[in-house]
């Protein structure tokens, strides 16, 4: 019944469970998936707990994270995602959610139809000591293995001068829920441009880097730029469908990762939220609009 909540809903919160450990998290999370998803094209930092559970993104408290649906961009993601309050934050903090079935409806038609027609592009660059180095993102030191992963994966990769992988992959931006067959919102274009950044960052990153030397950043499929207003039409669809509830300890909150976008606002104090993974998705068994390829 509550994945059935789940499904109907996109989200829901389990509050006053007796969870206080990572051991009693896995527990609940064995009962509830039936199969564990991987962690694949690492982004963002996250600590190993072990038992394939995890803490929630390692980003500085005062950085609210977007929108976005967990691993977009590869070509098999989680259909399932388990967060797990172990410690409440002072202030703020809640990982918050937004139905992508209503994010997709409240996007202008115009910029709606590009994204179904060209899909999405991924761009990324792997430095030692800016984000994760491609060592971690792909868990291996060895560029053969990388290089073999990104060619089955669709994923178009070079090595530039001093180590450094720059990859770019094409993804489609809506796709259907393999179950229900309602079209979402699925992907990481706001989470990722480079217009979503503070100013003064984003400045400072073009200065260092380049537009080509990004991080991350994102285009059009066909490779065509976005505009800051463009981005900014996405932006205030997520926040018009947004939800938030302040976490309390014992909390667990299931989240349809195709039904449903999930962020965290900013916080004060010690916060412990934990996430599991699980029921693997592959994108061809979810009518993509658009075909994934390497760019």
């Amino acid at each position: 019944m509550l994945r059935d909540l789940v499904l109907k809903h996109g989200h829901v919160l389990v509050r006053g469970l007796p969870i206080t450990s990572s051991e009693n998290f896995a527990e609940v999370r064995d009962l509830l998936v039936v199969e564990r998803a991987a962690y694949t094209e690492k982004a963002t930092p996250r600590s190993k707990l072990g038992d394939d559970v995890y803490s929630s993104t390692d980003m500085p408290p005062s950085h609210a994270i977007h929108l976005h649906n967990e691993n977009s961009y590869t070509l098999k993601f989680p259909g399932i995602l388990l967060f797990c309050c172990l410690e409440a934050p002072d202030t703020g903090g809640a990982t918050t959610v937004a139905d992508v079935r209503k994010v997709l409806a409240r996007i202008p038609a115009p910029l709606e139809t590009r994204f179904r027609q060209h899909g999405w592009m991924l761009k990324r660059n792997y430095y030692s000591r800016l984000g994760l180095p491609w060592t971690v993102a792909f868990d291996t030191e060895d560029r053969q293995v990388v290089e073999k992963y990104c060619a089955a994966n669709l994923i178009g990769a070079r090595w530039q001068p001093g180590g450094v992988l720059q990859t770019a992959q094409k993804r489609t931006a809506t796709i259907r829920h393999p179950q229900t067959g309602e079209e979402v919102w699925f992907n990481h274009v706001a989470f990722w441009s480079k217009w979503s950044l503070p100013e003064q960052s984003r400045m400072m990153l073009v200065d260092s880097f380049g537009d080509d030397g990004l991080p991350f950043d994102v285009a059009l499929g066909n490779g065509e730029a976005l505009t800051q207003d463009e981005v900014r039409q996405l932006l205030d669809a997520y926040e018009a469908e947004l939800c938030r509830e302040s976490w309390q300890p014992g909390d667990v909150m299931l989240v349809d990762n195709i039904l449903s976008a999930h962020g965290r606002d900013a916080f004060t104090g010690r916060r412990k939220i934990l996430v599991a993974m699980g029921e693997p998705v592959s994108l061809d068994v979810c009518n993509p609009s658009s075909e994934a390829a390497p760019a």
